[in-house]
Order: structure tokens, then C-alpha cells, then sequence
């Protein structure tokens, strides 16, 4: 397994061992004793599977009370994520990083708490299996607008299909204010 940075602090590229012969292939997406010896101490706490037509975009999304690390793969497809640093006093505070992942190249993205992370479907559909550090908590849910005109993601959709609270979201200057809340926690 390699674990790569990325240019925000804390958000890693996980590139796990992948054996392949003529019967297919094997990894292991999650091993807490080798996430741990790579430095990645973390416990999951919940996983999440999603399918996703071509052309959705799902997020910005982050939670604020109880923050929620995510380790994000494909099965089957492929997405492009993006997470968003909401930490207020970071040095990359504002700022994105996005990584292709799919089924084929097998790469994982963590992210950590503090983070509004989002991702969007570049082939027909995508299936994404994700690990939590935190539950879900819906009551605890912020989120931020797609096409943010501050963050300026390079999102690889013009026109996403989104659902109907995504289309609701308010601006990153809008939410920060209740961000301030992650500084608090020392994230």
C-alpha cells in the first residue's frame, strides 16, 4: 500500500496492493494495522455504498459537531472527488484538491474530518463504497453549492444532475461563520 499527499495537508491519494493473475484480482481496501504503520490512525465507524448515474454530482457536504473522515473508492466506474478545506486557520483553508478515482485504477482518497468533500460521476454511472470515521447524522449536515464562485472547482460536468437539497446550498462565505466550529475541535 502507498499513501500519497496531496497538496492539502492531511488528504491522501491510498494506492492499495492489487494482485492480479488470470482469475481476476485481490487487495486489500482497508487494513487498520497497515493504515496505522503508514501513519493513518483512524477507526471507521460506518461504511456507505452509493450508485450514481452518469452526470450526477453529490455534495459539497460536511458535518460539523461530529466531523466525518471519509476513505473513498469505486467499484464499479468512475468519479472525480473533490474535497474542500473548511478547517478555519488552515493554511489551505478555502482551497480543493480533486483525484480521479475508478474501478480500474483502484485508488482511494481519504479525507479527513474537517473537510466538505463532494464527488461527481464522469462515465455512464459509478458505484462508490466509503468509510466512515463518524455516523451519519443529518441534523449535524452543512453543505455548500456545487459551482461556489470562491472555490472555483474544476468540476469535469457543466450541467450535473443534482438532487433537490444540493440545488439549495448556500455559498462557502455563507457557511463560514458556522465553521468556525471545526477550529474548536483542532482538526
Amino acid at each position: 500500500m502507498r499513501l500519497t499527499p496531496t497538496r492539502l495537508k492531511d488528504v491522501l491519494i491510498v494506492e492499495p496492493d492489487v494482485f492480479k493473475d488470470n482469475r481476476g484480482f485481490f487487495l486489500e481496501s482497508y487494513h487498520s494495522r497497515k493504515f496505522a504503520e503508514a501513519g493513518l490512525k483512524v477507526v471507521f465507524v460506518q461504511d456507505n455504498h452509493s450508485r450514481s448515474g452518469k452526470g450526477t454530482l453529490r455534495g459539497l457536504h460536511a458535518q460539523l459537531k461530529n466531523p466525518q473522515g471519509k476513505l473513498m473508492r469505486v467499484v464499479q466506474g468512475e468519479i472525480f472527488d473533490v474535497a474542500v478545506d473548511a478547517r478555519p486557520g488552515s493554511p489551505s483553508f478555502g482551497q480543493w484538491v480533486g483525484e480521479k478515482l475508478s474501478a480500474e485504477n483502484f485508488r482511494q482518497f481519504y479525507i479527513p474530518p474537517g473537510f466538505l468533500h463532494g464527488f461527481c460521476v464522469t462515465g455512464d454511472f459509478a458505484e462508490v463504497e466509503y468509510k466512515c470515521t463518524d455516523f451519519y447524522d443529518p441534523s449535524d449536515e452543512v453543505g455548500v453549492r456545487w459551482d461556489d464562485p470562491d472555490l472555483k472547482i474544476q468540476w469535469p460536468v457543466a450541467g450535473p444532475v443534482l438532487s433537490e437539497k444540493d440545488k439549495k446550498l448556500p455559498s462557502f462565505r455563507e457557511i463560514a461563520g458556522k465553521l468556525e466550529i471545526y477550529r474548536t475541535k483542532n482538526l
